[in-house]
């Protein structure tokens, strides 16, 4: 009895670590009216225009995206070649472990979403060629990792380089509260604590 126990758990948790491996892609969702797309995938917000500032040093670029707005929303960075930070650039190119390429960004995006320049989906201007990761060389901070969104290889490159730069945003924008609705909000709380010390004092 315990042997054929043994052997259904084996079997489930090998089929469920295969699952996990091969994971169902989830489509991009529109957000902040088409301007971006959120990538339950990765839990993070690509901007709908993968060009907005066309090419620059990536300092220049790391500067803009700090500042950048885009539908009122702020808090934008350039995607991530090491998301866990291990100092580990995972090549994603043709590899088989959804979970283990989505410590890159990109990676992820061309080779297990299907985004590229041939097939851009919803997203424009991803045509540029390549694009400037966020991550450093760990060995010389005086270069970068960047992606190519034609062919899905990446290398590092000097930060002189004049590169694009496509924003990303951590999490779903299209559930970061607005002002009105936090203000909303707190005139609820407040009224209810109104509420209950009325009652309390009777």
């Amino acid at each position: 009895m315990q042997r054929k126990f043994a052997i259904v758990v084996s079997i489930t948790i090998f089929f469920f670590g295969t699952s996990l491996a091969q994971a169902v892609i989830i489509p991009l969702e529109s957000r902040l009216g088409g301007l971006a797309y959120y990538d339950a995938n990765l839990d993070i917000t690509w901007a709908a225009n993968a060009n907005i500032n066309g090419g620059n040093t990536w300092d220049n670029q790391q500067a803009w995206v700090s500042t950048l707005d885009v539908g009122g929303i702020t808090g934008w960075r350039l995607p991530s070649a090491d998301v866990n930070g291990d100092d580990t650039v995972i090549d994603c190119t043709g590899a088989t472990d959804d979970s283990a390429c989505a410590d890159n960004e990109m990676g992820f995006l061309f080779w297990k979403e299907g985004i590229g320049q041939l097939s851009p989906g919803p997203f424009q201007n991803v045509d540029f060629l390549d694009f400037w990761s966020g991550t450093e060389l760990s060995s010389d901070t005086g270069q970068a990792w960047n992606f190519f969104m034609n062919v899905g290889t990446q290398l590092t490159n000097v930060k002189t380089g004049n590169r694009g730069a496509w924003a990303v945003h951590d999490g779903d924008v299209g559930v970061v509260p607005e002002p009105g609705t936090c203000a909303l909000l707190g005139s609820a709380l407040a009224g209810l604590a109104l509420l209950r010390r009325g009652k309390s004092s009777r």
